[in-house]
């Protein structure tokens, strides 16, 4: 995988006109020099005549370097009783950021996926699921690639200097935890280079990711932002543009006023920016994609960004990447009158080390069918984890017969995650058995 880094472009220029910041240069340099030929006159005229420091923070210039401008000569006399150095316009950093792209609809080929219905609106080539450009082609070369994008987003150029890493190009449908383990190990071993990152994701199965990256790199301390799109960004009405600047927006929200330092795996859809491993994909095609029923928004983006800085991760421990997955997990929905002896059988023997039961309400099930079951379930060594079918409210099964008698067999039911989480989290916890499924790693529960 390669990674071209595409310098900003230089960001002063000399203007047909003076701009206010050059005139109020001129300006004082013009007074200073003009204080300093009479400065000889008086002592007290010397000591008035000091020149007060130059104020220009709000003329700040976005880029990575700062401009010296030096003030004229004053004649020998006057430069005998005052010292002068140069006027200095400290200029405003941008962050370093890299993006990784690992596919969707966002970097889609919009002319190979798209047609025009009868009424003109343009729809998905049925059967299709859209066509992704092939990882060797032009179009997917970092370079080519990031100049497209900057293209049809300048603003982007405004908030970061970015590089372009281009981990894989697929329907997020086919990214699981092989491609897990693969982005993990590259945002690891580009944590020192930068200091945030942005993710390019499919929505179908973003909400996965984003809960394994928050896992697997908990005590990351740096923004690492999902977003995607509904529609390919080359197509008129495509939301892609605004996530991308909303998500930059927020990955680099320290180096801003009111400078919020964000230090989590969050997923930023739609104007909301959510935890990561907190997030669900609740609607197919509208814009508010995702949503976070069991956690409030850690930001809402409008006219302002308006931050909620007291639901954000305040990361503690030391930073420790676990980058080993075990992909032997199933979701068990409880389902009315279905009998798991029948529709899942033995479990353990054919291979499945860890279920993730999924409830009624906060923690009941059916007794007469599922305590057998998993009964001899968790005898031959099955691991499971409760979580509710409901998509908010807290997981209590001690207070139903049943749900207690499950915490008995030594079913783990903690504080309540998102099904996406609990699955991702108990491949983790199957290959770090130190880790305990009902203690959080980040703030997942």
């Amino acid at each position: 995988m390669s990674v071209l880094a595409l310098a900003p472009p230089p960001t002063f220029t000399r203007p047909a006109r003076r701009t206010p910041l050059q005139a109020f240069v001129r300006r004082s340099a013009k007074e200073l020099r003009h204080s300093n030929l009479h400065a000889s006159a008086s002592s007290q005229a010397t000591n008035s005549s000091e020149t007060p420091a130059i104020d220009v923070s709000a003329h700040e210039v976005p880029c990575s370097k700062s401009l010296s401008v030096t003030a004229p000569r004053a004649p020998s006399s006057a430069r005998a009783q005052t010292s002068l150095g140069p006027i200095v316009l400290v200029a405003k950093p941008l962050a370093r950021v890299l993006l990784l792209h690992t596919g969707g609809t966002l970097g889609m080929d919009s002319h190979a996926s798209y047609e025009e219905d009868v009424d003109g609106h343009h729809v998905l080539v049925s059967g299709t699921g859209g066509k992704y450009h092939a990882q060797k082609s032009q179009s997917l070369k970092p370079g080519n690639m990031l100049n497209n994008l900057l293209g049809i987003v300048p603003e982007l150029r405004q908030l970061a200097n970015l590089d372009l890493k281009v981990v894989f190009n697929r329907d997020s449908c086919n990214i699981g935890p092989k491609e897990w383990v693969t982005l993990a190990k590259a945002l690891d071993a580009s944590r020192r280079n930068y200091d945030a990152f942005l993710v390019v994701h499919g929505t179908d199965t973003m909400a996965y990711t984003a809960s394994a990256m928050s896992l697997m790199l908990a005590g990351f301390r740096k923004p690492i932002v999902f977003t995607g799109s509904q529609l390919p960004l080359a197509m008129p009405r495509s939301d892609a543009r605004q996530n991308l600047i909303d998500s930059l927006t927020c990955a680099t929200s320290s180096f801003n006023p009111p400078h919020v330092h964000l230090q989590e795996v969050a997923l930023c859809f739609g104007g909301k920016l959510l935890r990561g491993n907190r997030a669900r994909k609740v609607h197919s095609n509208v814009y508010e994609a995702f949503a976070s029923p069991s956690y409030p928004n850690l930001a809402r983006m409008g006219v302002d960004v308006e931050w909620n800085t007291g639901a954000m991760l305040q990361p503690e421990g030391v930073y420790r990447p676990r980058l080993r997955l075990d992909p032997a997990v199933l979701r068990v929905p409880i389902v009315p009158g279905v009998d798991p002896r029948v529709a899942y059988g033995d479990l353990v023997g054919r291979g499945v080390r860890g279920v993730v039961l999924e409830s009624f309400g906060v923690g009941n099930m059916p007794s007469s069918a599922w305590l057998p079951w998993l009964r001899a379930q968790r005898k031959a060594g099955l691991l499971v984890s409760m979580v509710s079918q409901c998509a908010g409210g807290a997981l209590q099964p001690e207070l139903y017969a049943s749900g207690s008698a499950a915490l008995a067999l030594g079913v783990e039911a903690g504080p309540q995650m998102t099904a996406e989480t609990a699955a991702v989290k108990m491949m983790l916890c199957l290959q770090y058995p130190d880790l305990p499924l009902g203690v959080p790693l980040a703030g997942e529960m």
